[in-house]
């Protein structure tokens, strides 16, 4: 009778050994995992740390505004590719609802002026006959100190305004009259030198998503009258207002790509 094949034994396996080769695999994965851990949490401050402003959306020169400013010439918004732009849009009827606005503009015209890389624009929404738009437009910009080159006030035929500033401008509220006055958005935007409407990045101190904010100072003013802390020495609207030049110099930063 032949003997058995040695090579088709059943192996005798050593549970010291097996005990010894569990404790180093587990060990293994501890050690991995926790690698993997850590580096996963410097992304995450990382990401929560980077304060870029946020891309919302690019205007493209097919779906640009033609509009009629101050000087009585018909421009583009194109035309100041290049250039850093903070847009805010005002109603000559209803003059409240972009006074903080406004007076943010103001002072951005005035701590800027010497910088050519950022304009103002200011579109005026209300609809008027055309022969009266220009005086209005002049007098409006003369009342206001809005003078160019640097400052821009423009305005086209509502429904084409109107449509740009939801569509185009990324507006939270689309113009429109409501019991005998406008409502609108009175947010400050700021479109970068190739076009782009961004928005500031807040980062947060606890980690996670940051948060994406908008440069509406009635919104920030009403925070301030419910007595909502921001956690620094400044008020709602001031932060905000910091918030808004800190974003104009990261973007005044960025290069123009033609």
């Amino acid at each position: 009778m032949p003997l058995p094949d040695p090579s088709q034994e059943p192996a005798i396996r050593d549970p010291k050994k097996l005990r010894n080769t569990a404790f180093v695999l587990l060990a293994m994965m501890i050690v991995g995992g926790a690698l993997i851990l850590k580096a996963y949490e410097q992304w995450s401050v990382k990401q929560s740390q980077d304060d870029r402003p946020a891309v919302v959306y690019r205007i493209t020169p097919e779906r640009d505004l033609r509009m009629l400013r101050q000087d009585g010439k018909t421009v583009d918004l194109v035309d100041l590719r290049g250039k850093v732009i903070a847009l805010n849009v005002i109603s000559l009827r209803d003059p409240q609802a972009a006074e903080r606005s406004l007076a943010v503009m103001k002072r951005l015209a005035g701590t800027r002026k010497a910088d050519g890389d950022i304009h103002l624009v200011t579109l005026i929404l209300d609809p008027m006959p055309s022969e009266k738009l220009l005086p209005a437009l002049q007098e409006t910009a003369a009342a206001h100190g809005m003078t160019l080159p640097q400052w821009w006030l423009g305005s086209n035929e509502p429904k084409t305004l109107h449509k740009f500033i939801k569509n185009e401008l990324k507006a939270n509220v689309y113009p429109n009259e409501a019991r005998g006055s406008w409502e609108y958005d009175p947010a400050i935007v700021l479109i970068d030198k190739n076009g782009h409407v961004r928005r500031a990045v807040v980062p947060q101190k606890q980690g996670g998503p940051p948060f994406i904010a908008t440069f509406d100072f009635d919104q920030a003013a009403g925070w301030d009258a419910k007595g909502v802390k921001t956690g620094t020495d400044h008020s709602n609207s001031e932060q905000l207002e910091i918030l808004l030049n800190h974003t104009i110099d990261k973007l005044l930063a960025e290069k123009y790509v033609k």
